[in-house]
């Protein structure tokens, strides 16, 4: 039977954590219990109690009690259980991972599951689960489901909603994924909706080459996650098409992935395409929560969620000199081709951040700061024509025929 870690406070939630438990069982599941809680010993028997959790963070789960200091309490069950569940996996591979929880429950029991590499089924059931989940979720494919209620004992309503967790978890544990692609070389691409024409041309110029394409949804979260897998060894070269996270980084939108974008796959010498995808624009939620102080800039309401901000000749300038610096790090093959026309879908002539100063200011700054180990190209089309997706796919081939 396939094992699912089923993590909670046993202390505060045991008739919760238990039903769910019986429900695994009954879909010839596996169920091992993980005891997060920090206020007292369980009423149920669990398989890593609180006191193994906390011996994994190098702490003793009594003076933690002792301490009374919640702070200090969560912080050491996040370390333990992200140890102890990423040994069970390390030990025998795990078929998932369910948890419930409120804050705390939720801080910790998320920690370990970002402890689990992607495609290992983590759901956890919170009551934060309708707001904003991105500090819990981070870069893992972590799936969120909003409790509705309260874990305060069982009723009508906590038995369906638990119910329904147990048999997702259930479904995800026993799936298998298609094994079609699984020996074939990932190329990651990074995607915006105002580069989409040009990604999905790259993607079905790779197949026939025999890449499989994995597209990457360049909204800061995105970037991150694309980066973790690079680290990990997932990816074997990168098409960082859309490099619009740096100017979120440098001017102060709601995307950036960081101020170390776009170096991990340099350090690991991995090939890389890249462009400048999106570099006209800074990302901001709906118009009223854009900062006073961008007040009088070039704005467009990309839907009533996203405001896209036009960056400044002087943005576009450091932004030049960013990517062209990342990229003359790199330890392996790379190439920044400069889409002459334009660099999103709104910037080219006619459209609303059409700025040819600012897009010169750009393509200068990349040109004069790239090193010799950098081959730049400029290509006189759009970024969504044809003609620039074939020349991304042209300069990748050839950086693997020179191998």
């Amino acid at each position: 039977m396939s094992r699912v870690v089923v993590i909670g406070t046993f202390d505060t939630k045991g008739t919760e954590l238990a039903f769910l438990r019986d429900r695994l069982i009954e879909s010839d599941l596996r169920p091992l219990l993980i005891d997060i809680g920090i206020q007292a010993a369980p009423e149920f028997e669990v398989d890593v109690s609180d006191k193994e959790i906390a011996a994994h963070a190098g702490a003793d789960i009594e003076q933690l009690r002792r301490t009374g200091d919640r702070g200090i309490a969560i912080d050491t069950m996040m370390r333990g259980a992200a140890a102890a569940v990423a040994t069970l996996h390390a030990s025998d591979p795990i078929a998932g991972v369910l948890a419930i929880g409120g804050s705390a429950g939720t801080t910790i029991a998320t920690a370990a599951m970002r402890a689990l590499p992607v495609g290992v089924p983590k759901l956890m059931v919170s009551t934060l689960a309708s707001g904003d989940v991105q500090p819990y979720v981070g870069t893992k494919d972590i799936a969120m489901m909003y409790s509705v209620t309260d874990f305060t004992g069982l009723n009508r309503l906590s038995r369906r909603i638990l119910s329904n967790a147990a048999h997702a978890m259930a479904g995800m544990a026993k799936s298998t994924a298609s094994e079609e692609h699984e020996d074939l070389p990932i190329v990651a691409a990074t995607m915006f909706g105002v580069t989409t024409p040009c990604v999905d041309r790259v993607c079905e110029l790779l197949e026939p080459h025999g890449y499989e394409p994995i597209v990457f949804h360049a909204t800061g979260s995105g970037g991150r996650s694309m980066e973790e897998l690079v680290a990990d060894g997932y990816i074997e070269a990168v098409l960082d098409i859309t490099t619009t996270e740096l100017a979120d980084e440098l001017v102060g939108g709601v995307l950036s992935a960081g101020p170390d974008r776009m170096e991990i796959a340099g350090r690991r010498g991995l090939p890389q395409v890249i462009s400048l995808g999106a570099l006209d624009m800074v990302n901001f939620g709906p118009r009223e929560t854009v900062p006073d102080r961008f007040c009088g800039r070039l704005f467009y309401e990309h839907n009533p969620t996203v405001t896209l901000m036009r960056t400044t000749e002087d943005e576009c300038r450091e932004l030049g000199r960013i990517v062209a610096q990342k990229a003359s790090k790199a330890n392996g093959p790379v190439a920044i081709l400069i889409p002459l026309r334009g660099v999103s879908a709104i910037d080219k002539e006619g459209q609303v951040f059409y700025d040819a100063r600012a897009d010169t200011a750009l393509f200068e700054a990349v040109r004069e700061n790239a090193q010799n180990n950098v081959r730049v190209v400029d290509v006189d089309a759009h970024i969504n024509d044809v003609a620039f997706a074939d020349a991304i796919v042209s300069q990748f081939v050839a950086m693997g025929n020179q191998k």
